[in-house]
């Protein structure tokens, strides 16, 4: 990370032009940056990165991926043509845009002719601007008249936002800015590194600290955020609920709830009171590994401090009872009188660069825009009459993202689909993803994704999922365009284009216009993002995501508005929940949970856990910061963390090869040995394909409520690779085609 107000950037050459103050691509702080056009033909990127100090999230500071974005601007590094494969056995082949687009709509209307309406899905991604979530989920809807539209931020935040939802009535990331965290006086720290996946954000809680506020973080792993801790619990993957309510269990046993609290603006605290009695602190540490007097010293530490939150991110959100889980930390924060005041709260640390904004408005499986209700008839008239359309043409919902990836090429769902039906999508259309790397039990949704009868990719990069694309749509990036994004704060903000896409590229925006078209819609489908970020905000009006009186022009003045925003002339609502929560009474429900265990649990054949997550160096899949020199020689490949005491036992040293299998697949990667990980866990990265992907291994098993995979916690066996020995074969061609 650099200091606030120095020049950044790997790009040499003059600067020519005016600087666009604009913002990262990639994590859900969306940092304010700047940059700044470089005379053409002097360096191998067209702009350059500067800091930004006058950004209030990040005030300057850019951690190595944002100051390296502009090496994916590249020509040599990003598509910059269409390509086509005539034949599922032949390679791909450059193609005009016209074939591309005819090719595409045609795979998905012969779909349709053979299976159906609900035979064609879309596939969306959480780093798509606000412009384009809202187009593609009403492409389709309105163009396909398909029910099977969802996105990979189901992978991400879903858990903690049903919990959101039922506790207090309205999910948003955060409902205080990220700058109320250091002003507050104690912060339990749930399942998140912001040291490596958001390295800005980190300066919050020095701040705290600095101002004598107290960190508690819980993670499995001693991380870099975790050295900045005042008490670091180190429990068993899979086990943060039952933590949750051993800690509400000490509030209540040492006589720390605040009762007026309770009384006046909650409901439910009877049920969730006898929930966590159950759940004695010598119980917990048996369940958890967690020793009693952390677990005391942690509920003083929360239960004394005036004011209080608990941020969670994927370590608690990702199981097969996420939504429980993250519950039950919301009950703690209810049961001490810590939500809904100034400096109190709780919240969702939301990974992806819009993963936010990226579910408010169309593109998961059971809502409209505005976050509404898909099943509402209400909500269903609202949004219908501002698309022209009548309301019982509007599809009901569809299936969530594991379960649709599950039924491509027309198999059933292992889990059973939202719509209830056993058809199979039998082509799909998917922008900014890449689920080839990023989806649990990997392998087996590459073998789905090669049996459709038709993919449409829409990507910057050849990823691996791309590769297997049927048609490849090359489309702009962050600077190459103008558009919205909504940061975890729920603050609305505006990325500048600051240069032309290279000639042969087109927006996303322009792929739907030409798609619908070909589709015999050529209406409602409009280029121009700011014309449609107007029916947005129409699409909106009187949603809990009401963005109605957010504009461009207001955006810059304000350097970006806080929603719920039903009005122009309204402030915005930087903090939520003051007066009252979002409930039809105004009061937070409490959600009587209860411990049970991961969906896998280890045995004699895998008697390890496993638990994912990222490094500082890359970024979610890694398509695009695994093209950037600099990011890969700070975290060249995956790797396998493991104890000494567990390196021992198996007779490896540091940068051995180690096998690490579960039920599901095998991945190959260098040990790294380290005494910060409990001994009878594991750990990879999740940001590599090929041999390495620890994707191959991680669990599908679905949350009841959010239908999110448990990522964080599955059973593997770990062995020294013999010689001769590997594992899965990278995707053909990868070396190849990683520079295209």
């Amino acid at each position: 990370m650099t200091t606030p107000g120095t020049t950044s950037g790997t790009a040499a050459g003059p600067a020519t032009g005016t600087a666009t103050d604009t913002h990262c691509p990639y994590c859900a702080l969306q940092c304010g940056m700047r940059l700044r056009p470089l005379a053409g033909g002097t360096g191998p990127e067209p702009v350059e990165v500067l800091e930004r100090p006058d950004f209030p999230v990040n005030r300057g500071a850019l951690c190595g991926k944002g100051l390296s974005a502009a090496a994916v601007l590249r020509p040599g590094v990003r598509l910059t043509r269409p390509l086509v494969r005539d034949a599922k056995h032949l390679p791909l082949r450059p193609a005009s845009w016209d074939e591309a687009l005819d090719l595409t709509a045609a795979g998905l209307t012969a779909a349709q002719r053979r299976h159906g309406k609900d035979a064609v899905g879309v596939f969306g991604g959480g780093g798509l601007t606000n412009e384009k979530a809202y187009l593609l989920g009403k492409f389709a809807r309105v163009a396909l008249r398909t029910p099977h539209i969802d996105y990979n931020g189901r992978f991400c935040m879903s858990s903690a936002a049903a919990a959101h939802r039922r506790a207090f009535g309205l999910d948003r990331g955060l409902p205080f800015p990220l700058e109320d965290v250091a002003r507050t006086d104690c912060v339990i720290l749930v399942g998140a590194n912001p040291a490596e996946t958001m390295p800005p954000a980190l300066r919050y809680f020095r701040e705290l600290r600095e101002n004598g506020g107290r960190l508690i973080v819980v993670d499995p792993r001693r991380t870099r955020t975790a050295d900045q801790a005042d008490l670091h619990l180190q429990p068993l993957p899979g086990t943060d609920l039952a933590l949750a309510l051993g800690l509400l269990h000490l509030l209540i046993a040492d006589g720390r709830l605040d009762e007026d609290f309770i009384a006046r603006r909650t409901t439910g605290f009877a049920q969730a009171r006898a929930a966590a009695m159950a759940h004695w602190p010598e119980r917990v540490e048996r369940l958890t590994g967690v020793p009693v007097t952390q677990l005391a010293a942690a509920a003083a530490m929360f239960g004394d401090a005036p004011r209080g939150m608990v941020l969670t991110a994927r370590g608690p959100e990702q199981q097969s009872k996420g939504t429980d889980t993250v519950s039950a930390w919301i009950n703690l924060c209810l049961a001490a009188g810590k939500a809904g005041r100034p400096g109190s709260g709780y919240g969702c640390l939301t990974g992806q660069g819009n993963g936010q904004g990226g579910r408010e408005h169309g593109q998961k499986a059971d809502q409209l825009p505005g976050y509404r209700s898909i099943t509402d008839p209400a909500a269903r008239a609202h949004v219908a009459a501002v698309w022209g359309v009548d309301p019982a043409d509007l599809p009901g919902p569809g299936r969530s993202a594991y379960e649709l990836l599950d039924s491509l090429g027309g198999g059933e769902t292992a889990e059973g689909g939202g719509d209830g039906g056993a058809r199979g999508v039998r082509a799909l259309l998917l922008m900014g993803s890449n689920p080839v790397v990023s989806a649990p039990r990997a392998a087996h949704v590459a073998e789905r994704i090669g049996a459709l009868d038709f993919l449409a990719v829409g990507d910057i990069v050849l990823s691996e999922t791309a590769r297997l694309a049927d048609v490849v749509l090359p489309v702009t990036q962050w600077a190459e365009e103008t558009g919205t994004t909504t940061n975890l704060e729920g603050r609305v903000i505006l990325r500048r284009k600051a240069v032309d896409a290279p000639e042969g590229v087109r927006s996303d925006l322009a792929v739907l216009h030409g798609l619908a078209g070909r589709l015999g819609v050529p209406k409602g489908f409009p280029a121009d993002p700011e014309e449609v970020f107007e029916e947005l905000r129409r699409a909106s009006a009187g949603g809990q995501a009401d963005y109605a009186g957010i504009s461009y022009d207001r955006i810059r003045a304000e350097d970006g508005v806080f929603w719920p925003c039903p009005a122009p002339d309204h402030p915005g609502t930087p903090r939520l929940f003051l007066d009252r929560f979002a409930t039809p009474d105004g009061r937070a429900r409490f959600t009587a949970v209860a411990h049970r265990p991961a969906a896998e649990e280890p045995d004699g054949d895998y008697p390890l856990f496993l638990t994912t997550g990222r490094v500082v160096g890359q970024y979610q899949s890694g398509a695009q910061t695994r093209r950037v020199d600099a990011l890969n020689k700070a975290a060249p490949g995956p790797f396998v963390e493991l104890h000494p005491v567990l390196a021992g036992r198996l007779g490896v040293a540091e940068g051995e090869l180690l096998a690490v299998s579960s039920r599901r697949g095998r991945a190959v990667a260098p040990a790294r040995v380290t005494d910060t990980i409990r001994p009878d866990t594991v750990f990879m990265p999740f940001h590599w394909g090929g041999e390495g992907r620890a994707n191959s291994l991680t669990n599908p098993a679905l949350d009841p409520v959010s239908r999110m995979p448990e990522f964080k916690v599955c059973a593997v066996r770990v062995e020294r690779v013999g010689p001769g020995e590997r594992g899965e074969p990278a995707a053909a061609g990868a070396a190849a085609e990683a520079g295209r």
